[in-house]
Parts: structure tokens; sequence; C-alpha cells
């Protein structure tokens, strides 16, 4: 499967109850302003990346529904209809539905446990499904089972108990190549894959999230940058100070395929 060749994404905008979005931890949340600035500059990344961008209208009843990455899993061949494990989020799935219907011959829904998007992280040639507060045994079961029909093999694996979601502390730079935190720095999760370890105090640089050839990347943290740019690859950096306040990154507001069309 292709990583990082997209040119299709679906997102939804902020709506004002954003500010009542999950977070982990005692401390303000975002102000709404902030966060649709930094949505805003996040659509146009997209955009800038080659991506064909259909924006969803705001959710005021389910606050953190602009992560439209945690209710589904997308590729060209299929989506997959997920259950978020938080209960405030458990009806997001079912308003992705119709939209997600007209662009894929093959909508596959778990409806067995629950599994967050944010755990999932598709590698060259496997999806890894992290078991996580969010994500159960029976929901990644599930998932595996719906990739399976999509030809796609997957692998079950424990997120460190102190990481939200699996994709809090990685992610794919090249396919052989995955941004760790030091919670994921072990050959026990990534075998024979290069890791390129965030630097101490950068932490949440880690959801980075790679389009074609550039990689998004959070404005405040530079020495993961450097790191990342050492690789031959460009970089596009982005605040994302207000949505840090919610415990989301990068990959969390968007849904990102290539069209079958195109493939």
């Amino acid at each position: 499967m292709s990583l990082f060749d997209f040119d299709r994404a679906i997102v939804r905008a902020p709506g004002r109850s954003v500010t009542d979005g999950l977070r982990t931890g005692d401390h303000d949340g975002p102000s709404y302003d902030g966060v649709a600035a930094e949505h805003a500059a996040y659509v146009a990344a997209l955009e800038s990346a080659g991506l064909t961008v259909e924006i969803l209208p705001p959710l005021e009843a389910f606050p953190d529904s602009m992560f439209v990455e945690d209710p589904a899993l997308l590729f060209g061949q299929g989506a997959i209809l997920l259950r978020p494990g938080a209960p405030s989020r458990i009806g997001e799935a079912e308003l992705l539905r119709p939209t997600l219907k007209r662009h894929f011959p093959e909508l596959i829904e778990i409806k067995d446990g629950f599994a967050d998007g944010g755990d999932i992280l598709v590698t060259a040639d496997k999806v890894m499904i992290g078991l996580s507060d969010r994500t159960d045994i029976r929901g990644a079961q599930s998932v595996a089972r719906g990739l399976g029909r999509l030809g796609i093999r997957a692998q079950l694996v424990e997120t460190p108990s102190d990481v939200l979601h699996f994709k809090t502390a990685c992610a794919m730079l090249d396919e052989e190549t995955v941004a760790v935190t030091a919670e994921l720095d072990s050959a026990e999760y990534f075998g024979d894959l290069r890791r390129l370890r965030i630097p101490e105090g950068e932490e949440a640089a880690a959801n980075l999230l790679r389009l074609n050839d550039v990689v998004l990347i959070g404005a405040e943290f530079p020495r993961t940058r450097e790191l990342v740019e050492a690789l031959g690859l460009a970089t596009m950096p982005l605040a994302v100070a207000e949505i840090g306040k919610i415990d989301a990154g990068l990959s969390c507001m968007s849904l990102r395929w290539k069209s079958a069309k195109e493939q």
C-alpha cells in the first residue's frame, strides 16, 4: 500500500463547543478563535500539499468532532467506520456515514468493541492497532477483520499506559522510518523499521503528518524539525498550541486517501 500518496481529504470545521473538548491533566482549554485559526491553516496546508479538501460543517453536540480521524479509517479500496472509545464521541461515526458512502463503494462498519483511528498506524506492509483506553481488544479485533476484507494485514500492539493514543507517540516518515517518543523506541514495536527518536521535551511532535512529499510538523518543535529535514524531507511548520490543549495533533484533523481512479 502507498503510505503517503494522497489526493483527497475530509475535515470537519470546529464548533464553538470545541472549548469543551476532552483533555487530560489540569489545564485551561483552548480558545475557539485559536482552534479555528489553526484549523484553517491546516486546511491550507493540505491543499498546498496537493489534496482536494472537503470541509464538513461543525457539530456543536460533539466538541471533539473536528478530529475526524478517530471515527473512520480510509483506503483507496474502501473505508472502515470505527467506534470511538470516549462515550461523548460515540455518535460521531454515524454522522460521517453519508459522506463516506458518497466516496467509497465499500463501507465496513465496526459494531463490536471500541476503536479510535488515533490508535491505528499504517505502515508499508501492515496496519498496527494499538490497544489503549480508547481502543479495546474487541474493537481492535473487529478492525483487524475489516482490514482483512480489504486485503490488508493487521497487528495488535499494547499502547503504553501513559500514552493516550498509539499515534500520540509515533508517525511514519518514510516506508522504512518511524518517528517515536521514548515510550515506543523499541524493536518490540517496530521490528526492523528505522526509528527516529523525538527529542526530550518535544514529545508532542511525534504526531506529525507526511502528505506526499512534505511533512507537517508542529511549529514549536524545532529540534524535531531539524531531525526530519536531516533525512532529506521537506517540512511545513504549523501552529498546534491550541489543539494541543485538547490532546490532539496533526493527523487527528483529517481523513486522507488516494482516490481509486488515480491509483
